[in-house]
């Protein structure tokens, strides 16, 4: 991977934890937060392991492919759960979260 490569994907690897970050703190302001349960739980697994990639990215770890495996189906699991619901903050992670699975997968087998 080059740093052309390198830089593309760390920076989809943060943009993503910051939009699950930001949705996480939104959806505990609703109203009814026990409705957004499952999309609170979904936002904090996947901006921490997004977290966790972009460092183990910038550690050259042999372990890269099989994190972004991982790392795209948790992003694909919160982009179908914040889909689900019209909260602008929620649409917005969802395309983050399709955005960086998409790049993971770019650099995958």
């Amino acid at each position: 991977m080059n740093e052309m490569q390198k830089d593309e994907l760390t920076k989809a690897l943060h943009d993503c934890m910051e939009a699950c970050n930001h949705c996480y703190d939104a959806c505990l302001e609703e109203e009814d937060v026990k409705m957004m349960s499952a999309c609170i739980r979904l936002d904090r697994e996947c901006a921490d392991f997004c977290g966790f990639v972009e460092q183990a990215v910038s550690r050259d770890t042999p372990f890269l492919e099989e994190l972004l495996n991982v790392c795209a189906t948790i992003c694909k699991a919160c982009a179908d759960e914040c889909r689900g619901h019209s909260h602008d903050h929620c649409q917005h992670c969802a395309q983050m979260c399709d955005k960086c699975a998409e790049v993971c997968a770019s650099f995958t087998a």
